[in-house]
């Protein structure tokens, strides 16, 4: 029930009876009011008594008070209302708006009177209840429970590790500090990782804290972002990072599958490593391959690993950079972070790398030298009795004699071959355990410190998505990284990873350059015969097993675990009369345009840049083969080093650029086989 009473009277105004079903319409006023509402009517005055005509004046004059009354505290009450809405906030003002509209509306009604004193009765109680409703954020997917799950999945893992290493302190010499940078976690702390000010944090820190860090960062992001459900994991290289001369089960991005999944697992989440290695067949090397780092791997990648250091002789560094710095143009800015099958013979420019760029987490992790760390002494064994455990074929690494899944087989001969160091230039099963092992390591005391943060934001009662989620990243923009110091800036110093496509085998991510379809509208060849084929090498279940492997497991049912994905591939043209290739270029920043062939390592000079019977054109004008030159590597050719300034070739009509390779006359010899074409 609401008692009113109006200022500057002694009247009171009998109760309103308001139920929580009732509304304006049906409220009975009992004092004032007429028109289409009832009230309940006065007692009549008595008659008797000689009351006559002074009771009928008293009566008139009684009403009019009233009303002066009414009409007065009508004026108060509007007063109140607008002075009071107007203090609150948003939701208030909107209630206390649409009252006044209505009083205004009515002011020279009398008949209506009533209804605005209804309204303003209901006000005031209004003005102390009413508030603006926000929706409420989802509860974040990532709970407690599932922070305590995978806490203990991760302490279980590093106790696995640490026993299986003897002890906590040779596992970490053997797995965290085998690379060119030790890792160390226990100076990261929250404000470490919360800091907006990257100039004050870059400064004041060293490179060891700043690359924990990012690391850190990474985790967190992917475990308190609502929209991802897997870690994905990215990684470009040679035959060593494809696992050939091993069954695929065996690669260490397989067996890295099977020893990181428990701990994402216990989050409901997935973890997936993309194996984009490619064999040395299809003549490709870090130079050509690192263009193509947006379509070899998912753009989407949360770390990329990159393995060529058999073919580099430790002069990549500025392919390493480069790839480094395309990377942070990804939407997850991943670390970039590199795999040694050697020593870590501390190369001066990639020392400085390393510490350069910590703060996007880069470093470069040693498989012989994590073997070494942990104090065996190969040296003393290879001298004094003649055994090289890193010679071809050899079993055991002087630790253990099979790998730890090996240990569970039945089969001997499987099990002796689990315990392979090193096949022959590729690691066999026990070295890629260890590599395996260290990356797995390092990745799970990162999380282990992002749980930390993710416990202390919530228990503070702070939600972990307001610092963490994907959707607070800061974009980076060429401008926002350092100056390179190897790189050539033309093309490292750009907003986008380069565009490439790339028709070898496997590929997870984006094309950049793509076939034009004859029939397209926009096709500035709309009309030409354009029959190029497109082909992939149809490898069998056996192609770069090993032959170990091959023999044991050609009696087994499970051998399809030993096919690798790799395989040759291109689009190809023999006849004149196969016409044309049309690519549509993506949007370039540069304007460089460079295609490779297959398949061979030195196949450019002649497929593209000697061979009369083919025409390369830009947007429709026959290019000059003469300002071409053979580069990045021998079986690639750059067409042009940057946009045309002039010419109809610096004319793009439809918005688009267009590449086109043409077949003049029947090719005499080998086919002209495009197995890339990146720009930039």
């Amino acid at each position: 029930k609401v008692k009113k009473n109006m200022a500057n009277n002694h009247h009171e105004y009998e109760e309103v009876h308001l139920t929580d079903d009732d509304d304006a319409e049906d409220i009975e006023l009992v004092s004032g009011g007429v028109g289409g509402r009832q009230r309940r009517a006065a007692p009549p005055l008595s008659s008797s008594g000689g009351g006559g005509s002074t009771t009928k004046w008293i009566v008139i004059l009684f009403l009019i008070v009233l009303v002066g009354v009414y009409k007065l505290g009508m004026e108060e009450g509007k007063a109140e209302v607008q002075h009071e809405g107007f203090d609150g906030g948003d939701g208030i003002n909107d209630n206390y708006s649409e009252v006044n509209v209505k009083q205004t509306h009515h002011e020279d009604d009398d008949t209506k009177d009533a209804a605005v004193q209804e309204e303003q009765i209901k006000q005031p109680e209004t003005t102390t209840t009413t508030t603006t409703t926000v929706p409420p954020k989802p509860t974040m997917k990532f709970t407690m429970d599932h922070l305590t799950a995978m806490r203990t999945e991760c302490n279980n893992l590093i106790n696995t590790l640490n026993d299986y290493y003897y002890g906590e302190d040779k596992a970490i010499a053997m797995l965290m500090n085998s690379h060119i940078a030790p890792w160390d976690f226990n100076e990261v702390e929250l404000d470490h990782v919360e800091s907006t000010d990257e100039s004050t944090f870059v400064n004041q820190y060293p490179p060891r804290k700043l690359r924990a860090v990012k690391l850190v960062n990474t985790m967190l992001r992917a475990l308190v972002s609502d929209s991802q459900r897997t870690f994905l994991m990215g990684g470009i290289g040679s035959s060593v990072m494809a696992g050939h001369d091993n069954c695929h089960y065996d690669a260490y991005e397989s067996q890295m599958e099977r020893l990181f999944s428990p701990i994402w697992q216990a989050a409901d989440m997935e973890f997936t490593f993309q194996n984009a290695g490619e064999g040395g067949g299809c003549g490709d090397s870090f130079e050509n391959q690192v263009w193509c780092v947006k379509q070899n791997i998912s753009p989407d990648v949360d770390v990329v690993h990159y393995e060529w250091t058999y073919f580099e002789h430790g002069a990549a560094y500025d392919w390493h950079e480069s790839l480094l710095r395309w990377i942070q143009m990804l939407p997850k800015q991943p670390p970039l972070h590199i795999f040694n099958t050697g020593r870590n013979n501390k190369n001066d420019r990639d020392v400085k790398l390393t510490d350069y760029y910590a703060r996007y987490g880069f470093n470069a992790f040693y498989m012989r030298t994590g073997f070494e760390n942990g104090g065996y002494d190969y040296e003393k064994e290879k001298s004094e009795k003649e055994i090289d455990r890193f010679a071809w074929g050899h079993v055991g690494d002087g630790y253990h004699n099979t790998t730890r899944y090996g240990e569970l087989e039945e089969d001997d001969l499987r099990k002796t071959s689990l315990g392979v160091v090193m096949r022959n230039w590729h690691p066999g099963p026990m070295g890629f355990q260890l590599t395996s092992d260290s990356f797995t390591y390092v990745y799970t005391h990162a999380i282990l410190k992002a749980l930390d943060i993710i416990e202390k934001e919530v228990n503070d009662g702070k939600d972990p998505r307001e610092k963490w989620d994907a959707s607070t990243r800061p974009i980076f923009m060429k401008g926002d990284l350092p100056e390179p110091m190897y790189c050539d800036p033309i093309y490292c110093v750009v907003d986008e990873p380069p565009g490439c496509l790339n028709y070898e085998l496997p590929t997870f991510g984006q094309w950049g350059p793509r076939v034009e379809d004859p029939d397209d509208d926009l096709n500035p060849y709309l009309g030409e015969v354009q029959k190029w084929n497109v082909w992939h090498k149809d490898n069998d279940l056996w192609y770069m097993v090993g032959k170990q492997d091959t023999s044991l497991f050609k009696k087994r049912d499970d051998a399809e675990m030993c096919r690798h994905l790799d395989a040759c591939g291109g689009i190809s043209a023999s006849k004149a009369e196969d016409g044309m290739v049309v690519f549509r270029l993506p949007k370039m920043e540069v304007g460089l345009v460079v295609v490779c062939g297959c398949c061979g390592k030195d196949v450019g000079q002649n497929m593209f840049m000697d061979n009369e019977n083919l025409e390369i054109s830009f947007n429709t004008v026959p290019l000059n083969k003469t300002t071409f030159d053979v580069w990045p590597n021998k079986k690639c050719v750059r067409l042009l080093k940057k946009f045309p300034t002039s010419g109809r070739e610096s004319e793009t009509p439809t918005g688009h650029h267009y590449l086109a390779l043409k077949l003049l006359e029947n090719q005499v010899g080998a086919d002209v086989r495009i197995s890339h074409v990146f720009t930039i």
